[in-house]
Order: C-alpha cells, then sequence, then structure tokens
C-alpha cells in the first residue's frame, strides 16, 4: 500500500510526499518532460496535448491541453525554478494566475526517491478564489492520486 503524507509548508501550500522505489535521476526526467504530464496526472485534467520543449529549463514556457468541468483549455506556464545537480532536483513552474507547481526529489538509496509534489497559491493572483471555489481541496485530492500513481507504478 503506498503511503502519501502531508507536508507542512506553510501557509496557502498545499504538499505531499510518497516514496517511489526508482531513482531521483529517472524520476526528475518524468516531470522535467512536460510531454509526460499527462501521464504522471492523477486529477485527470492534464491532456497529452503538450507544446514545448523537452526538457525543460529555467525560463522554459510549454503549454498543456486541459480539461476541467467538462470544458477544455489551454494553459502555458513558465518554469521558475530548475536545479538538476547531485542530490538537488527541484522543478517549479507558474501558472498565468501566478500559483505555481513545484517537484523535489531526495533520492534516500539508490533504488529509492522521496517526491514531494506542492501547489503554492499564496503567490496566485486571488489565492482567496481558489479556496472559495474548492480548488484547493480538489488539488490535495488530485496530488495524492498523482503521487500514489507514480509510486505504484515502480512499486
Amino acid at each position: 500500500m503506498t503511503s502519501v503524507t502531508t507536508v507542512d509548508r506553510g501557509d496557502r501550500v498545499i504538499a505531499r510526499r510518497v516514496t517511489v522505489n526508482a531513482s531521483a535521476d529517472e524520476l526528475f526526467a518524468q516531470v522535467a518532460d512536460p510531454h509526460r504530464h499527462g501521464e504522471l496526472d492523477g486529477s485527470g485534467t492534464v491532456k497529452d496535448t503538450v507544446k514545448g520543449p523537452s526538457p525543460l529549463s529555467n525560463g522554459a514556457k510549454f503549454s498543456v491541453k486541459m480539461k476541467q468541468f467538462g470544458l477544455p483549455y489551454r494553459i502555458t506556464s513558465t518554469v521558475t525554478e530548475f536545479v538538476d545537480t547531485g542530490d538537488t532536483k527541484v522543478i517549479e513552474w507558474q501558472h498565468p494566475l501566478g500559483h505555481k507547481w513545484r517537484w523535489e526529489f531526495a533520492q534516500t538509496s539508490p533504488t529509492t526517491t522521496d517526491v514531494t509534489e506542492s501547489f503554492i497559491y499564496g503567490t496566485a493572483k486571488a489565492p482567496a478564489m481558489l479556496e472559495l471555489t474548492k480548488q484547493t481541496d480538489k488539488n490535495v485530492v488530485g496530488i495524492t492520486a498523482t503521487l500514489e500513481q507514480l509510486a505504484n507504478r515502480y512499486a
């Protein structure tokens, strides 16, 4: 059974962590390739139609076709942090409305990695609106499903 845990990153940050039986390099490569985000997504909103570079890098822009509430749309995000040095592996991108998605990878052994996914919405243009519309609750469910799916793939 996969155990996703809550990580306290402060106010208006939703963060969850799971241990995955894979190397940080392998897992980071998946998230750094926006063309693979559809296979990672547990929320069901990310589709496979992606435009952008692979792998991503600092400042890179990528566009993802999404679907929510039955409505298709496209979002272009900008990578705000990209670190792939030794044991430090982080990728973060910002949505046009200001909130951020962040992935951190901490290798705990040659074959296991702690993966933390965060939704940082304190930087959003209207964080209270995300709370009022229960988008934050949906993101808790989506992040948990994403991390469970990722861990189960390598179980």
